[in-house]
Parts: structure tokens; C-alpha cells; sequence
């Protein structure tokens, strides 16, 4: 399609958006902004452009309501788990395998990453960093390598690959306009490559430091249930229980202690069979459909287990905690993702209420195409500059405000590149996730930094060469094997 001025705006916005990022600032509004004046420009008149505004929100928010939904329900699980007591006796078997400092760091490692694969790294933060991490350091492990276990295995390598809830990668593949499946395989195996070489290197770099469990300094000034309830708002605070009450709660966290976990296995083991047995699999959303369902019963039963009758009510107040969250977290991406989507030409007729016999423009792809005679054909290149267009939408802290972009760009790339968009939208998936998740300190490490009483600067700053080695080794091999 010819370019029109429409197209020169969405480029000079889309420079704006990643220089907005550098200066660590919010993208919502001039995305916006941007949508307003594309349609504008596009449709020649004012009202066409306070329609865009809606329209793109409103495709965004359909085509992602249902990682909102996993979301939550997720979520509104582990609120009721909390609430039998049941989230804290997950955990406490493994403090007793602890036996000393290499072996808690390995036990950190793998825990933080099953679980922050399940529940997302936020909700799982608090349990980790109040019941394991305090058992690690007592058997020798240091906070800070502690901390930077925690980061890694959960913010970078379980969130960079999503596998379980897959929201990550149904954003990137929306915004690419390609099918999921192989960009959440290949960002599996892309996360494992770069979360083993950055754990391999820290360890590397601290062996020396881990010491016998009886030279730690039992002195700590945060320990379990402590730092658990007191320092983020969302954790409820104990109160006098009846005996009662008491005694359901022994009883049905131990049970539902066992049956999580094993639910969850057994997910994980029929998606990995289907997957692998020739049969259909999980595509589209099926994946998310059968862990929000389990999800979804687990918290049925783990509500009336504990609440009894008034399990009516209370179910709502888990499903409403959920949806808060999760719209807290990543509502800001509906904006981004809308103007991105505008990259396409899968949903500009939508967004831009054009007719079925008009041109459907697609104002990122187009200007690609048009400009590709002046991209170097170079797949190292190509591969190299989405992990660094990745890693620069991190900078807000986030990572998933920038997957609409790097997954626009691996589509529109991905042609003149001769690389599959399915590899490059993995890519620019690691480097937006790790950058925005593990070394920058106004990201979320901050929650761990702040459970271990750590500056968060100072945890960035480790985290800083391990992380951009493992990019770059996991980039490199994903270019020369696909």
C-alpha cells in the first residue's frame, strides 16, 4: 500500500513511545494521542478519530480479555488458599530440605520457578520471600544471592516464558499476527537457555560466599510470618479465630495443600502428552481455558471448604480481589496494545470502522515493506536489533507494555529478515520481559528487594551482566538454529 501522511505519524508516535520509555515515563498517553491523529489524518474528519480512541480500546480489550481472565482466577485461588492456610504448608516441606547453602540455592531456584509459572511472580513473591528464602539463608545462603535466585527464576525465566498461562506470548503473537503455539514453545526454550546461563554465572560468581549453615548470623531482622504479613497491603492480617474455625483451617489446608499442586502437575503433564502424542494439543486459548477451569473448581472447592455457607458471598470477593488485580497489572497495555494493533492490518477495519471493500491499511507493516530495500538483509541483525528494541521497552518497569510493539516488528520484519516472526517475536518477548522484569530497579523486583530489606538498585545492578549474557546466548543460539 502507498504510504500516506497517516503512516509518517504512526512512525514519528512509535519513535516517541520508545523515547518515552527511555526517560522511564508512562506510554498510555501518547499512544492515545497517536490513535486520535492516525484516524484523523486517515479518515479526513474529527469524529473518525473519537471513534479510533474507542474502537482501538475495544479491540485490545477483546482480543486479551481472556488473559485478564486467567488472571484472576488464578489469583482468586491462591486469596482462598491464603485464607485456609494452605499457601504456607506448600512450602514449609521443602525448608526441610535445606541442608545447607548449595542446595537451598538450587531448591530457591527450581520452587520460585514452578511457582511464579503458576501464579505469576507478583502473588508469589510474598510466600517465597517469607517462608523459603529466611530457611535458605539460615543454611548459608547470602540475601543478595538469594534475592538475585528469586529475580531471575521468577521475574526473568518463569514470566519471560509464561508456558502455563501463556499471556505473554498470546500478546506478542496477536501483535505479530501469527499463531501462538510456536512463539510460547520457542520463548520456553529461549527463557530456559537465558535463565540458566544468568543462574549459572551467579552462582559461579558467589560460590565462595555460600558458608556452612552454622557461621550465618541468626540475627536476621526479617523472619517468616513476620515479613510476611507486614509489608504489603494486599496480605491479610491475623485475628483472633474461634476453635472452630481453627480446626477446619488444619484440616482442609493439609488436604488442599496436596491437591494444588498435584492439580497443577497433572495440567502440566496432559498439556506436555497432548502436546508431544501427535494429538491437537492446546492452540488458541485452549491451554489458558484448561488451566483457568481447574483454576477455577480448585477455587469453588477451596471456598466452601473454609467458608462454609457463606462461601456464597466469598467466592465473589476472591473473583473481585482477581479481576483488580489483574486490571491493576495490566491494564495500561489495552492503550499500548490498540495503537500497535493499528500495525496491522488484521484490525485497522475495525478500529478505523472502514468498509469491507476499502483498503485495509496496516501503518507498521506498510511502512516495513516499503522500507525494506533499506534494512541490511541480515537475519543477526534483525534478530539482535528486536532484543535491544525489547529490552528498551523494559525500561518502563513493566515488560508487557512493550510486547505489542516487539511482536509488530517481528511480524513486519520478519519477511526481509528471513527469519520466522515466530522467532523473532520470541526474541523481542525475552528482551522486553527480562529487561523490564530483572534489571531495572523501579520494576518489580522491588516487592523482593523490599521483603529482603535490599536496594533495589544495588540487586539491579547484580542482576545486570548475568541477565544481558543469557539474552545474548539465547539470542544467538535462537538464530542459529531456526
Amino acid at each position: 500500500m502507498e504510504l500516506t501522511l497517516a503512516h509518517w505519524i504512526y512512525a514519528l508516535v512509535t519513535v516517541s513511545v520508545i523515547t518515552t520509555m527511555l526517560f522511564r515515563k508512562g506510554v498510555v498517553l501518547p499512544v492515545i494521542i497517536g490513535t486520535f491523529l492516525v484516524a484523523v489524518v486517515y479518515k479526513g474528519n474529527l469524529i473518525s478519530g473519537f471513534q479510533a480512541v474507542f474502537n482501538a480500546n475495544l479491540v485490545a480489550a477483546k482480543e486479551l480479555f481472556s488473559i485478564f481472565l486467567i488472571i484472576s482466577l488464578m489469583i482468586a485461588l491462591l486469596n482462598s488458599l491464603r485464607d485456609l492456610g494452605a499457601d504456607k504448608k506448600l512450602i514449609i516441606p521443602i525448608q526441610k530440605i535445606m541442608v545447607n547453602g548449595h542446595v537451598s540455592y538450587l531448591v530457591l531456584m527450581v520452587v520460585t520457578y514452578v511457582i511464579s509459572l503458576f501464579f505469576w511472580p507478583t502473588p508469589a513473591v510474598p510466600l517465597i520471600c517469607a517462608l523459603l528464602v529466611p530457611a535458605a539463608v539460615r543454611a548459608g545462603l547470602p540475601v543478595m544471592t538469594a534475592a538475585m535466585v528469586v529475580v531471575i527464576a521468577g521475574q526473568g525465566m518463569a514470566l519471560s516464558s509464561d508456558y502455563i498461562m501463556q499471556v505473554a506470548p498470546m500478546l506478542s503473537a496477536k501483535a505479530a499476527g501469527i499463531e501462538k503455539t510456536l512463539v510460547t514453545d520457542r520463548g520456553l526454550i529461549l527463557s530456559l537457555i537465558t535463565g540458566f546461563s544468568a543462574l549459572g554465572m551467579v552462582y559461579f560468581a558467589h560460590r565462595k560466599s555460600i558458608v556452612k549453615s552454622s557461621n550465618v548470623d541468626s540475627n536476621m531482622n526479617f523472619t517468616g510470618d513476620n515479613a510476611f504479613f507486614n509489608v504489603a497491603d494486599e496480605l491479610a492480617a491475623t485475628t483472633e479465630e474461634s476453635a472452630v474455625l481453627e480446626n477446619r483451617k488444619n484440616k482442609w489446608s493439609k488436604r488442599f495443600a496436596v491437591l494444588v499442586p498435584l492439580s497443577m502437575l497433572a495440567v502440566m503433564i496432559y498439556m506436555f502428552q497432548s502436546k508431544f502424542s501427535g494429538g491437537a494439543g492446546f492452540e488458541g486459548t485452549d491451554g489458558a481455558a484448561f488451566v483457568g477451569g481447574v483454576a477455577a473448581v480448585l477455587l469453588i472447592l477451596a471456598t466452601i471448604a473454609f467458608n462454609r455457607i457463606h462461601a456464597l458471598d466469598k467466592i465473589s470477593d476472591h473473583i473481585t480481589e482477581g479481576f483488580v488485580f489483574a486490571f491493576r497489572a495490566m491494564a495500561p497495555v489495552i492503550p499500548i496494545a490498540g495503537f500497535f494493533f493499528m500495525g496491522s492490518g488484521d484490525f485497522t477495519p475495525s478500529i478505523l470502522s472502514l468498509d469491507a471493500e476499502a483498503a485495509k491499511p496496516a501503518f507498521l507493516f506498510d511502512m516495513i515493506q516499503a522500507g525494506q530495500t533499506f534494512i541490511p538483509q541480515n537475519s543477526f541483525i534483525a534478530g539482535f536489533g528486536i532484543l535491544i528494541v525489547g529490552l528498551i521497552t523494559g525500561l518502563d518497569g513493566s515488560g508487557f507494555s512493550g510486547l505489542p510493539l516487539t511482536g509488530a516488528l517481528s511480524g513486519a520484519l520478519a519477511n526481509g529478515s528471513s527469519i520466522d516472526p515466530s522467532t523473532m517475536a520470541a526474541i523481542g518477548q525475552m528482551g522486553a520481559i527480562w529487561g523490564g522484569g530483572t534489571i531495572v530497579a523501579w520494576s518489580s523486583l522491588v516487592a523482593v528487594a523490599g521483603f529482603l530489606q535490599l536496594s533495589p538498585i544495588e540487586l539491579a545492578r547484580k542482576n545486570f551482566i548475568p541477565v544481558l549474557t543469557g539474552l545474548f546466548i539465547a539470542t544467538l543460539i535462537a538464530l542459529l538454529i531456526w
